[in-house]
């Protein structure tokens, strides 16, 4: 459910203020990666941040999100079919196996109509698991788009479980630049301001681009660049580190992503409810400076018509 204040006048791009990096700096010693910003703040107040990240622990996390192949998965699935086939006693049945196109043919020939049910059974169950194995060695899993298709992406949530630890450091260095007085929603305004000033590289469609574009966190930080999804993922895991049992979720538009975080809202906050629990809504995307509660006017859209799928975050 999407639940948000009506407002006489529809914001557009143009009318946002756009983010600013000023500066950039990253430095790689043998222990330590170390990273400086600077950038414009939504009320034009200039922002700075150094922190340093251990190499040790950041080599620990995914760094390189690969293109997923269909046809590399076909064939992993089909070596583990022919393991699983060599398996069965050739006097019992015998099995065809064939890759066809994006498909795999499974064939079983046995005297025992009841035997080959069985082996053809066994062979389904070994195919999905092969599946299974292949997109989680790959960082990759299956959902459901929010027209009901099933595809596959990078396994989002898993990135910012496995990162969340390394990127601890950077999110002590946000909470050690707010007075006393702060609370979390100064935090995530500091932090959405430093994010979406990150120059933005386009996200194209994640059912169609096989996790091409995507950025893992790592990555993000030493390529200074991201896509709505890589924004998004990072996000998540600095606000985990600061956060660390405050439940979350991804939002997931068609060709767009923004963070939901369960704490209570205050006056025109855009949220979404589920299964009870409701979150407010924060977008890392940028170019646009949005505060926390703030969503693009075409993410509003997408948000009424219902075209989102959530993921909660662990």
């Amino acid at each position: 459910m999407f639940r948000g204040l009506l407002i006489l006048l529809i914001l557009t791009w143009s009318t946002l203020a756009i983010g600013q990096q000023i500066s950039f700096k990253k430095e790689h010693t043998q222990e330590l990666a170390k990273y400086s910003y600077r950038w414009l703040e939504l009320n034009g107040t200039e922002q700075s941040l150094e922190f340093s990240l251990k190499n040790s622990e950041l080599d620990n996390t995914p760094s390189l999100q690969r293109t997923f192949q269909p046809a590399l998965a076909q064939r992993y699935v089909t070596v583990a079919l022919l393991k699983e086939a060599r398996e069965v006693d050739p006097k019992k049945a015998r099995i065809e196996i064939k890759p066809r196109n994006e498909a795999i043919e499974v064939k079983v020939s046995s005297p025992s109509q009841q035997q080959a049910a069985i082996i053809q059974a066994k062979l389904q169950k070994r195919r999905e698991e092969a599946y299974r194995e292949y997109l989680e060695d790959h960082y990759y899993t299956q959902f459901l788009t929010p027209l009901n298709e099933k595809a596959v992406k990078p396994d989002h949530v898993r990135y910012i479980v496995e990162t969340t630890d390394a990127l601890i450091p950077l999110s002590q260095a946000f909470y050690n630049k707010l007075t006393e007085d702060s609370g979390a929603r100064e935090y995530f305004n500091l932090l959405l301001s430093w994010v979406q000033s990150i120059p933005y590289d386009t996200l194209e469609d994640r059912t169609g681009s096989n996790g091409s574009g995507f950025s893992p966190p790592s990555q993000l930080l030493s390529q200074n660049k991201g896509d709505c999804d890589s924004k998004s993922v990072i996000t998540a895991s600095i606000v985990r580190a600061f956060l660390p049992t405050t439940a979350m979720v991804l939002v997931l538009l068609p060709e767009h992503a923004l963070l939901g975080v369960a704490i209570p809202p205050k006056g025109n906050e855009l949220t979404i409810i589920d299964k009870g629990t409701t979150y407010v809504l924060m977008e890392p995307t940028g170019p646009a400076l949005l505060p926390f509660g703030q969503v693009a006017p075409t993410t509003r859209r997408y948000l009424a018509n219902g075209q989102y799928t959530l993921e909660r975050i662990q």
